[in-house]
């Protein structure tokens, strides 16, 4: 589960060496806004299963539909994940949405094809972070909890991400990347606000997937910038 990576810090042993202490270190969620139809995607794509396995670090992919009308539909593509990424738009005070565009841990943004861009935000999210809330999930599989802690402005939005864990290559048969085998790592799959977090403990139920082999990632986010204050996959 990429919870959080825990670092034990202490003293070294001694009469009056204090217990270590526990804290726990969010990964940085990369989100990738991609398009099979995109000339320029392939490249990001590329870009993002460089850093897919690195510990630290949830990249997830989300393909989106609105270059379908130069003529090759995403067969990974859904409305509202375009939705998510408007909704970044405006925590980020963008002018419009674009691909292929890499959002890092809802904070920073880069384009997908640039990787010194996209490497040096992760870095500088990784070295800022902060204990996050802790996320559970429930061995029973249909919920998860949130712990406690303080979000911004009093209180923050709960998302599940829904996610095929590794590599989906796919044959594009139009538009601009007629011809070529493109490949994904981490597609989403499905993407659903769960509720809402004031900073309380809670337990919010998680609905059955509706494919087989995904995984599941939960996203606490601030509202209404989108900042991520924690993530955890199951």
């Amino acid at each position: 589960m990429i919870a959080a990576s825990v670092a034990l810090m202490g003293a070294a042993r001694s009469e009056d060496a204090q217990p270590a202490t526990a804290v726990v270190v969010a990964p940085v969620v990369v989100e990738l806004f991609t398009a099979q139809g995109c000339a320029g995607c392939p490249e990001a794509n590329r870009v993002i299963e460089a850093i897919a396995d690195r510990p630290g670090v949830l990249a997830l992919t989300y393909a989106v539909d609105y270059w379908d009308y130069l003529g090759w539909p995403d067969t990974f593509a859904r409305p509202e994940f375009a939705e998510r990424q408007r909704a970044y738009r405006r925590g980020l005070r963008q002018r419009s949405i674009y691909t292929p565009q890499v959002v890092i841990d809802g904070r920073r943004q880069a384009p997908g094809g640039h990787a010194a861009a996209v490497e040096a935000a992760v870095r500088e999210l990784a070295d800022s972070k902060t204990p996050p809330p802790e996320i559970e999930f429930r061995s029973s599989g249909d919920s998860v909890g949130v712990g406690s802690g303080r979000p911004p402005g009093g209180a923050a939005e709960v998302w599940m991400v829904r996610y095929r864990p590794g590599e989906q290559v796919v044959e594009v048969a139009g538009g601009e990347n007629r011809g070529r085998s493109i490949r994904h790592v981490n597609v989403v799959r499905d993407v659903r606000r769960l509720g809402e977090w004031r900073g309380r403990p809670i337990l919010l139920s998680l609905p059955a997937a509706d494919e087989d082999r995904l995984e599941t990632a939960v996203i606490v986010q601030a509202r209404p910038t989108g900042a991520v204050l924690a993530a955890a996959t199951n």
